[in-house]
């Protein structure tokens, strides 16, 4: 793979991921899957009374760039509620696409810039992000009932 694509940064956030542990009692979870490269991450949460991340724990099994972009996610997503963490989903997922120019206001995703010429890397770079935002809205269900 290219240089640009799997730098010293990326390869830096993929060897630090924070909340690197499962939650023994999430209100949310989420599991997901790449199909293309198999990487998988699972995303446990808890929310507080005002519906945002109280605590995160997180398993993942992914490639350099699904680690980086979890490290990302896990350092940031303390205290963003669930549609924070929908709009940092579909922020991503558009920069990805070319349909945005910027990744939105999450703090680092620029570094997967690189990473918009190679669309069968996008599914594990997305996937931190799918999962914590759906975690979030499960979370908000269970808090609600």
């Amino acid at each position: 793979m290219s240089a640009a694509l799997y730098n010293s940064t990326i390869l830096r956030l993929a060897a630090s991921i924070p909340h690197h542990a499962r939650l023994a009692h999430a209100q949310g979870s989420s599991e997901k899957r790449s199909p293309v490269c198999g990487s998988r991450v699972t995303v446990d949460v808890v929310l507080d009374g005002k519906g945002r991340i109280a605590a995160l724990g997180q398993e993942i099994r992914a490639c350099a760039l699904g680690q980086a972009s979890a490290s990302l996610m896990g350092a940031h997503a303390i205290g963003r509620s669930a549609e924070e963490l929908a709009e940092a989903r579909d922020a991503i997922t558009a920069f990805l696409a070319g349909t945005r120019d910027d990744p939105g206001n999450w703090p680092g995703l620029e570094i997967f810039g690189p990473a918009r010429d190679y669309p069968a890397r996008h599914p594990s770079i997305r996937l931190a992000f799918e999962a914590v935002a759906e975690a979030a809205s499960h979370a908000r269900r269970v808090q609600a009932a």
